[in-house]
């Protein structure tokens, strides 16, 4: 099927899966309303349709500090256990209406403390919502498996807390673990005590890095660290000059590292120009395990049907391009080898013969 033929209510059916999506970037603007409002917090607006569009131009500026401040409103209502039970049970809800079969989603427990909650009641409750989530999902007919990813926020003191946490939830929901926020200035090698930690354990990780900052950062998330996958990573292109990989580019490519890639959330901060020219493409072209991804659903106003989408409008994308970004993700997730084969043996591969 050529790009042309691919469209949107087509797209909108195909099996799905995304690997790096924030928890406290994916609420609905009517929830944050009226979870706002229950709490007592300020928001821009009220109005769910006027919040979605300070979002995304908020979103827009193409400064990544900036971006990353939106999430004041979000994490103001998720400090409560009804608020973290709603944001959870709707976030599972809204990827099975967009065909998401398999997502990993990701939040930060020690951002979610300030109402009261301690950092194990936060993971219990989150993990109560997906779980409603997921029954309500199966019950309408359309099922996915969610797996939780914890994140220590890298500019902070708390990493070794959130690691210990997957560890223990390990056996309850969550498949791995991460850190986020600001990349530039706090390199992930500050943290390797928590890594190390973690691969003692067994547990395994990805960690933002070539997003804000280069080429250096995703060395290190690599082969210091010891990353299973690279969240973002569009500045591995640092590496590759005229079709030729340098050290770092050719091991990522060879291992079979995936990039979770996120094309309009990286034009939002800057990170790309444009989604026919971003890196996604051309790494796709080069053999790498690209993964797609939509990071931020409520603050880049973007589903995964409409990465998709832009790809397949911009970028000149086919349906078996889709395809093999979905079987990429599959086989990257973070979730035991026989499940991940089942998942793209009985539901991926069929949902795609059109």
């Amino acid at each position: 099927m050529t790009a042309s033929r691919i469209d949107i209510d087509t797209i909108r059916r195909l099996p799905k899966a995304v690997l790096h999506d924030h928890l406290d970037g994916g609420l609905r603007p009517t929830t944050l309303v009226e979870l706002a409002d229950a709490v007592g917090h300020t928001l821009p607006t009220t109005d769910p349709d006027e919040l979605a569009a300070w979002y995304y131009e908020a979103a827009n500026s193409g400064d990544l500090v900036r971006y990353i401040a939106t999430f004041e409103h979000t994490l103001a209502v998720m400090q409560t256990r009804e608020g973290l039970l709603r944001t959870a049970e709707e976030y599972v809800l809204d990827l099975a209406e967009d065909g998401v079969v398999y997502g990993e989603v990701r939040y930060a427990p020690e951002l979610l403390v300030n109402g009261g909650l301690a950092l194990a009641e936060v993971v219990e409750t989150v993990q109560a919502g997906l779980a409603a989530g997921m029954a309500k999902a199966a019950a309408q007919g359309t099922p996915v498996r969610v797996g939780t990813l914890l994140c220590g926020m890298r500019m902070f003191d708390r990493v070794r807390e959130a690691a210990d946490l997957a560890v223990a939830f390990r056996d309850a929901g969550v498949v791995g673990f991460d850190i986020a926020g600001a990349e530039d200035g706090f390199p992930p090698a500050d943290h390797l005590a928590a890594f190390e930690h973690l691969r003692v354990e067994n547990v395994p990780f990805t960690i933002h890095a070539g997003e804000a900052h280069g080429l250096p950062s995703i060395h290190q998330a690599l082969q210091v660290c010891g990353a299973q996958r690279i969240g973002h990573g569009v500045r591995i292109t640092e590496d590759i000059v005229d079709g030729k990989l340098g050290r770092v580019a050719g091991w990522v490519r060879d291992r079979r590292i995936a990039l979770e890639m996120c094309p309009t959330s990286n034009l939002q901060t800057g990170a790309a120009t444009s989604i026919a020219d971003h890196p996604i493409t051309h790494l796709r072209d080069l053999g790498f395990r690209v993964t797609l991804n939509t990071d931020n659903r409520l603050v880049s106003g973007t589903t995964m049907t409409r990465e998709m989408s832009l790809l397949v409008d911009e970028a000149g994308w086919t349906l078996d391009d889709l395809r093999t970004v979905t079987v990429n993700a599959l086989k990257s997730a973070f979730i035991p080898f026989d499940e991940r084969a089942a998942l793209i043996r009985d539901v991926v591969l069929p949902g795609y013969e059109l």
